[in-house]
Formats: C-alpha cells, sequence, structure tokens
C-alpha cells in the first residue's frame, strides 16, 4: 500500500508545522494556558487564513478539497506543539456534521463561517450518566411549535469557553437509551436558557458544563434526520477518535525525542544515563510504540471512508493501541526523569497530562476493546 502523501497533503504538513514551531513553543504555549482567555484567537485566524480550517472539506463545501488524511496530518503537528485550539470540536466535528448532513443554508450560513475562522464550535454530547454510550440521552427536545425547546445537561463540553456555537445531541423520542430517537441539533451559546459553567482540564485546555434550560431552537436548528441521527453522530464522532489518534502520535514522538535526549544529558556514575542498557531497551520499546502508532493512525484514517462495520473496527483497533502506546510512553518519560518528570516547569509533565487524556477520550481502552470484539463476533 502507498503510504505516501500527495504533494498538496505535503504542503498542508509543512506549513502548519513550520507555524508551530515558529509560533507555539513551550513558554508560549505556558503563558497562553494560564492567561484568562485560555487560547489564542489571533493563532486561530492564522489557522483559517493558511487554509488549515479549510484543508479537510471538499471545493463544494468551500474548502481545498481535503479530508480525514488532511485532519490526520494536522491533528499529528498539532501533538507535537500541545496546541490547544479546537480543531476537532469546531472543525472535524461541527464541520463533520454541517458536510455530511447540513442543508445548503446551514453549510452556507456556518461552514463557511468556520472555515474562514468567523465561527467556533463546540461538540455538546457528553452526559454524566452516559459513559461512551452515544445514546444514553436525558437531554431532551420536545417539539413546540415548528421548533422544538431544548433542555439537559452536557459534561465536559471542551472548548465551550471559545464557541459561539454548539452542536447538541438531544433525544427527541423513545427511552433514554434507545438507538432510534437520537437527532442533532445547532445551537447558539446566546440563546436565552444557555448557561455554562467554565474551568481549565488537566491537560491545558478549557471546558464547560452547558445547562440548556426551555431553549427555543427553531426547526432550521436541525442537522439531518429528526430521531435517526445516531449513526450520523457514530459516524462523526468515529472521524473525532481517529484524528485524536493522529494527535497522540505527535505527543508520543515529541515525548520519546525528549527523554532520550534528557537521557543523553543526564549523568551518574559519570557516564550519561542512556549508557545503561535497561533505559537503552526502554527507549528502544518507546520507539516501537510510536512506530505502531503511526501505523494504526494510518490504518484508521484510511478505512473512515468504508462501510460503518470496517469504519469502527479500525477506529477502535487503532484507539486501543494507542491508548496503550500514549500510557507506556507517557509513564515512562516520567519515570526516567524522576520528580521533575511532574512539574509544571518541565515540558514532559505536559505531554504526559495530555497522553493521559486522551487514552480515555472519545471512548478508553476498554471501552474500543469491548467495541471490536462485538464487532469482530458479528462479522
Amino acid at each position: 500500500m502507498d503510504f505516501n502523501f500527495s504533494d498538496e497533503q505535503n504542503m498542508v504538513r509543512d506549513g502548519i508545522s513550520r507555524l508551530i514551531r515558529e509560533q507555539y513553543d513551550w513558554d508560549t504555549r505556558r503563558d497562553v494556558i494560564s492567561s484568562e482567555a485560555g487560547w489564542r484567537p489571533e493563532f486561530w485566524s492564522q489557522l483559517a487564513e493558511l487554509g488549515m480550517l479549510a484543508a479537510p472539506f471538499s471545493e463544494e463545501d468551500g474548502g481545498f478539497g481535503g479530508g480525514a488524511i488532511e485532519a490526520m496530518l494536522i491533528m499529528e503537528e498539532f501533538g507535537k506543539g500541545l496546541v490547544v485550539e479546537p480543531f476537532i470540536p469546531s472543525v472535524v466535528c461541527a464541520g463533520g456534521f454541517l458536510k455530511y448532513a447540513g442543508t445548503a443554508a446551514q453549510k452556507e450560513e456556518y461552514l463557511s463561517a468556520i472555515i474562514a475562522g468567523e465561527k467556533v464550535f463546540a461538540f455538546a454530547y457528553a452526559e454524566p450518566q452516559g459513559r461512551y454510550d452515544l445514546a444514553n440521552l436525558t437531554t431532551t427536545a420536545k417539539k413546540d411549535g415548528d421548533g422544538y425547546s431544548l433542555s439537559g445537561h452536557k459534561a465536559v463540553v471542551i472548548g465551550a469557553p471559545w464557541a459561539s456555537h454548539f452542536v447538541v445531541t438531544a433525544r427527541t423520542s423513545g427511552g433514554q437509551t434507545d438507538q432510534n430517537g437520537v437527532s442533532v441539533f445547532i445551537v447558539a451559546k446566546d440563546a436565552d436558557g444557555v448557561s455554562l459553567r467554565d474551568y481549565a482540564t488537566v491537560d491545558g485546555r478549557r471546558a464547560s458544563e452547558v445547562y440548556f434550560e426551555n431553549v427555543a431552537l427553531s426547526s432550521d436548528s436541525l442537522i439531518g434526520e429528526l430521531d435517526n441521527g445516531l449513526p450520523l453522530v457514530d459516524k462523526v464522532v468515529d472521524e473525532a477518535t481517529a484524528a485524536i489518534c493522529a494527535e497522540a502520535t505527535g505527543a508520543i514522538k515529541v515525548t520519546h525525542e525528549m527523554t532520550l535526549e534528557y537521557t543523553q544529558q543526564r549523568k551518574q556514575f559519570g557516564v550519561p544515563i542512556s549508557s545503561f542498557q535497561v533505559l537503552q531497551h526502554r527507549m528502544a520499546d518507546m520507539f516501537m510504540e510510536y512506530e505502531q502508532s503511526i501505523s494504526m493512525s494510518y490504518l484508521a484514517t484510511i478505512r473512515l471512508s468504508e462501510e460503518e462495520a470496517e469504519r469502527k473496527k479500525a477506529v477502535s483497533a487503532a484507539k486501543v493501541r494507542i491508548g496503550q502506546a500514549a500510557r507506556f510512553v507517557g509513564q515512562s518519560a516520567v519515570q526516567t526523569h524522576g520528580g521533575m518528570g511532574v512539574t509544571d516547569e518541565t515540558a514532559v509533565s505536559s505531554y504526559f497530562k495530555r497522553l493521559s487524556i486522551i487514552e480515555s477520550e472519545f471512548g478508553s481502552v476498554d471501552h474500543h476493546m469491548r467495541r471490536h470484539i462485538k464487532l469482530s463476533a458479528n462479522t
């Protein structure tokens, strides 16, 4: 199989890599995440100007004719710099819903604004009781005249403090965990009845608990089919999972490189600790985890366009393997650095935190292991 990238894809990778190297060094990131805003809107605007927010979309949708591979390349570089800006919530998730199921009017109003960096979306899907079951919803959207009345609570909505709009999953019919009866809506953050409790996450991002209390929605706010939104949610979440796997590979690569460099500089008994055989083996193991993660990330991204069962199996297989690699590499890095490996003064601690969160985001290793086993048993 040819794993070479096209000239256009290499341009995307080189462009985002250069931008992050020049404007997202460790000290700058630390200042950004400790600021009141927690992100840089000007950096987001630069991403839009360079076409990075347009890269994963077709030309018909106002993009540059790319797709999941372009998103993978961008997220891998984001992982290397631990970029906190909300590419996955706004571009991969909200953009995914709109490109697959948005009306012409919705694409004109919202998708073009996402690509231009003028609107930022957050994906409000997780609920306290739901774990990783995307159909387990207590948030409801009840018919109200020509529109809907939305009420409920969404937990750990990544990027919500920065968002202008939300994509929200809600139950429009059926029981709490039924596969049917799930619908997807666009909700303006400043709509009456929307309230947020913002907080910083352990890995340097910002999130919110989002509450909806009888929020009036027009019929135009519905994305896709009424009551049949779960297959669309599954597809978009699989794409987001593949993107976060790509982010993990970038973070794993840098974590390994930092740890290898540390072993070459740190001395014990008058010699670099890189001369100790046990640490040589550990560095080799970390490198192998990275190489396997890259392969699984490519596989998951390529399989996103295949039929549902194959797509899900490939994504779950990648999330399992990369989740295991993230834990091993992160913990190995901290163990090698010693106590300072968990202090905020060292970059490796931030990579460790992000890799630890990635292991459980969009489904833990155990969740995806069970999903893969179930899918394999049914084929």
